[in-house]
């Protein structure tokens, strides 16, 4: 009825001209909507029909308007619902503008429509049930509007559709199982609403026409349905940014006419199915960040792959050599698994690879020499591996690379000339590997370096001047490294620069002149080096430093009072040799650990540095302490003599085994027991000759012990004599049996003493 009350105004709204019923339509058309652009100013209402207008598009014979292309203009207001009148429209594209209000059951009196895009605009409100009405419509794009609530049941009743995107809108409910009944439909697109959680319509499996499935984001969740597998003609099946758990049906690989698989941020489980040798025409699978274990099977990649991301998982073993035979092969991304082995050794011989990850794995051995051969490698990333080996010669010719990440490695050798100075290189990082040699002065030719990062390696020599041509350097870190010699004075030419950290070197001299350049530099850490003189006035004018170490150094003089003008996080002068007030701002309690270890430092800090008057004290603490380390050092050597008296003793006792032991009589003892009884308390007797000890044996027999001292006799010419003295005496005395004469069992004579055993 709207219509038909409008075309009873229509004349006096519109002048009396020649233009045709179409062209008065579209009139109304353009006073409908706001036009900004002035876009539709050639729509003239002199001429005789609008098949000359910008956007519209007449049948030849009849000059009646059959399509109208209105998009990308910036035109404004609601759905002009005038267009409904040209009887022979079959096409309506108003996508990219800003076309609001909402969707009226009046769509529906638009009955020839085969086209209708309405994408990338403002729409709101439901979506109309009337629009399965449009019985000749095949596509229906109302994709990036404002669209909530549900969608309806009535739309499985479309008679020709066969393309329908609903995504990236605000709708809610279910994906709805009648969708299914469109055997027509080609091309399903649900994906980024606000879908409540719920399972995959398995009647989705009825759509053998389908050529896409778009499901990504839609709040999917429960397992993917076998009846998926009966998409015999689908190019693209996406299902990722779900919530799918179980494990990948092996109906997947039954679709003999699929090109892509994305089943990416989801929780997928298991291994990866059989079958993917049937998948002929796949060329890109991702099944990224879920919990899939195994092996990288190589059904899949034999497969003429151009991009496989399985990263962010849980799969093991190796990387089939296969993967390295695609000549499509472009994009590789592996990291975040357990796998472990080599690269394929011609990885990158026959494919255009542009971007290789397979980052935090177990990978050794070295990097393939073939890896740039197509001259199209982007993106090298392998860190936190166990790769090993020198870079190949043939990575400092691949002027393709943009990104080089091969930190917490094995790598060895001297990095290749080339390889500094890679004209698109933007990031370079190296750390915590066992480089050596020298930064080629060739890197002045990575004019597009933006980090460069080195730290924890053993590069030596002197940082290059060519660094500070480095006009888009925003990070140098070259910590833990055998650098020496000045900081190159270049470096304050770098206005960019925001991170300069050389800590753990030998790097002499002074900052250099001119550091108020470093207008970026947010963080200065020069620690533990041997850098000497003053620090710089100016390093208090830097406008966003907030991190400032210079620890372990050799500085010297006072610290600049214009370091109160800046705003730190950290700050570290310790250890150096500064002397002179603190700061006002700098002398509290804070910041104590900031200045230790300067010993000519001072300040309102207690006891940061010896004050005046406490001269007295302090050598009174000095004679103490020197009294208490001279009692500790005699402490020290007379527990060192008693030990060494006290092994002489040990060994004095225990010589009697290299000595002459000689027993006459059969016995029970030995010469250990014996030496166990001579002390004072088992004295018997004495005389001008020795001593007599009684000795109570294991055996409980009780013996005499007589001990003769070799030095008694002052008289003896020689211990020989002495000797020879003694041997005889004993022998006759060992051989007598005469019962006035007592028993000599036995004799030991060490040198020093005798003894003899009765």
């Amino acid at each position: 009825m709207f219509f038909h009350l409008s075309l009873l105004f229509l004349s006096l709204l519109l002048p009396s001209t020649s233009l045709n019923q179409d062209g008065l339509f579209l009139q109304q058309v353009k006073l409908g909507l706001s036009d900004p652009s002035l876009a539709l100013s050639s729509w003239n209402d002199r001429d005789d029909t609008p098949c000359k207008w910008d956007g519209v598009t007449c049948d030849e014979s009849t000059q009646r308007v059959t399509s109208l292309d209105l998009s990308n203009l910036g035109l404004m207001g609601p759905f002009p619902y005038f267009l409904c009148r040209l009887t022979n429209l079959t096409s309506v594209n108003l996508m990219n503008n800003s076309i609001n209000s909402s969707l009226t059951s009046d769509i529906a009196e638009c009955q020839s429509l085969e086209v209708l895009d309405l994408s990338e605009n403002l729409l709101v409100g439901s979506l109309p049930e009337a629009l399965p009405e449009l019985r000749n419509l095949k596509k229906l794009n109302l994709a990036s509007n404002n669209f909530s609530g549900g969608i309806p049941a009535k739309f499985g009743e479309f008679q020709k559709l066969e393309w329908i995107s609903l995504a990236e809108n605000l709708l809610t409910g279910t994906v709805p199982g009648a969708l299914g009944n469109i055997s027509t439909l080609q091309y399903l697109l649900l994906g980024y609403n606000l879908f409540e959680p719920g399972p995959i319509p398995s009647q989705l499996g009825n759509l053998t026409n389908l050529v896409e499935l778009w499901l990504a984001g839609c709040s999917l969740e429960g397992s993917i349905p076998e009846s998926l597998g009966k998409l015999s003609r689908l190019n693209n099946l996406d299902l990722s940014l779900n919530r799918l758990t179980g494990s990948i049906p092996s109906s997947l690989t039954w679709l003999k006419s699929v090109e892509q698989i994305e089943l990416y941020n989801n929780t997928l489980s298991g291994e990866l199915p059989p079958g993917f040798s049937n998948l002929t025409l796949l060329r890109r699978f991702d099944a990224s960040t879920n919990q899939l274990t195994g092996t990288i099977p190589n059904e899949l990649t034999q497969l003429e792959l151009e991009s496989l991301h399985l990263f962010e998982n849980r799969f093991e073993g190796t990387l089939p050599e296969s993967i390295a035979r695609s000549p499509n092969l472009i994009d590789l991304k592996l990291f975040n698994n357990k796998l472990t082995g080599e690269l394929p050794s011609q990885l990158g011989l026959k494919s255009p690879l542009k971007w290789l990850d397979v980052s935090f794995n177990g990978f050794s051995g070295a990097i393939p020499e073939s890896l740039c051969a197509k001259g199209e490698l982007e993106d090298l990333i392998l860190i936190y591996n166990s790769f090993s080996g020198e870079i190949p010669g043939s990575l400092g010719k691949c002027n393709s690379l943009g990104r080089v990440r091969l930190r917490n490695n094995g790598f060895t050798g001297i990095v290749p000339e080339g390889f500094w100075g890679l004209p698109r290189v933007y990031l370079l990082e190296l750390e915590d590997n066992s480089f050596t040699g020298k930064v080629s002065n060739r890197i002045a030719s990575a004019y597009n370096l933006s980090v460069l990062k080195i730290s924890k390696n053993h590069f030596s020599g002197n940082l290059p001047v060519e660094i500070g041509l480095l006009g888009k350097l925003i990070e140098f870190s070259a910590s833990e490294n055998l650098f020496m010699g000045p900081i190159p004075g270049s470096l304050v030419k770098l206005s960019n620069l925001s991170t300069l950290v050389l800590v753990d070197n030998e790097l002499s001299g002074g900052i250099p002149a001119g550091i108020q350049g470093w207008k970026s530099l947010n963080d200065l850490r020069l620690a533990n080096n041997r850098l000497s003189g003053s620090i710089p006035d100016e390093i208090g004018s830097l406008p966003v430093l907030n991190y400032l170490d210079l620890s372990g150094n050799y500085f010297s003089g006072k610290i600049p009072i214009q370091l109160q003008d800046l705003k730190l996080n950290l700050l570290n002068l310790s250890n150096n040799m500064l002397s002179g007030p603190l700061p006002p701002l700098y002398a509290r309690e804070t910041y104590r650990s900031s200045f230790v270890g300067n010993p000519g430092l001072c300040g309102d800090l207690k006891d940061l540095c010896p004050h005046e008057g406490d001269s007295k004290k302090q050598s009174y603490l000095w004679i103490l302490r020197s009294i208490f380390i001279l009692a500790g050092i005699v402490f020290v050597v007379g527990v060192a003599w008693f030990y060494f008296k006290y092994q002489n003793l040990k060994k004095a006792k225990r010589v009697v085994t290299a000595s002459k032991w000689r027993s006459f009589h059969k016995i029970g003892f030995s010469e250990f027991e014996i030496l166990d009884f001579l002390k004072e308390d088992n004295v018997i007797g004495s005389g001008g000759s020795g001593k007599v000890y009684k000795a109570v044996l294991s055996t409980g027999e009780t013996v005499a012990v007589k001990k003769l001292s070799g030095e008694s006799k002052k008289k003896d010419t020689s211990r020989s004599s002495n000797k020879d003295e003694f041997e005889a005496e004993v022998e006759t005395l060992g051989n007598i049996r005469h019962k006035n004469i007592v028993r000599l069992w036995c004799c030991c004579n060490t040198g020093d003493y005798k003894l003899s055993g009765l």
